[in-house]
């Protein structure tokens, strides 16, 4: 089916009052990002679909209370973790995607997973020809990522002991990570795995 005859979808039209200096912000944010003011709403209301904003609060769609720091604080401070503690914090932030898909009924939907990563600006919705999911490695260290990526597309925990200390001396242990976590040399700059791909049906 073309572009063209793709049926177009429904649109509405809303209306809402706003005091000025919200306005004046308003234009002040469009001139900054270069970016039409009809746009810069449109991009405000889509958060809507990632997060509710009361009047004081930032909250998820499972209503649990957010803040807004920045990216690399919290890597550095997953950084400093030992690798048990960053395996523990991936599959508790992979538990956090998963409950919402399955609030909205998308707990087998990985494209929807995906894409919600990408607007809680955790990394970039980014697949290779292949379909194997590329993750930025400045999104955490490599078994933060593991246990996160895991959780998301198996749904359960990873193995705890799949971390050096455990590993060190113990080939079979190792071998067993490594056909599990079959890493992919897709890109330097991200991390790829095997088992981190969404079919074509998905």
């Amino acid at each position: 089916m073309s572009k063209d005859s793709e049926p177009k979808k429904s649109t509405k039209v809303i209306t809402i009052r706003i005091d000025q200096e919200l306005n004046d912000n308003l234009d002040r944010m469009k001139d900054r990002m270069g970016i039409t003011k009809n746009s810069l709403i449109k991009n405000y209301l889509e958060l809507s679909k990632y997060f509710l904003k009361r009047k004081s609060t930032i909250q998820s769609l499972n209503d649990r209370d957010l803040v807004v720091i920045k990216r690399s604080f919290v890597r550095n401070l997953i950084e400093r973790l030992d690798e048990t503690e960053q395996l523990n914090f991936g599959d508790k932030l992979g538990r956090f995607i998963n409950d919402i898909a399955r609030i909205y009924g998308k707990q087998e939907d990985l494209p929807f997973k995906i894409d919600f990563c990408d607007n809680l600006g955790f990394f970039n919705n980014l697949l290779d020809e292949r379909n194997f999911v590329l993750v930025e490695k400045k999104f955490g260290p490599a078994k933060f990522a593991e246990a996160f990526l895991w959780r998301l597309f198996e749904q359960k925990e990873l193995n705890p002991n799949y971390i050096e200390e455990e590993m060190k001396g113990n080939k079979s242990l190792r071998q067993k990570y490594k056909n599990q976590m079959k890493q992919l040399d897709i890109s330097s700059s991200h991390y790829s795995y095997d088992f981190a791909r969404i079919d074509k049906e998905s």
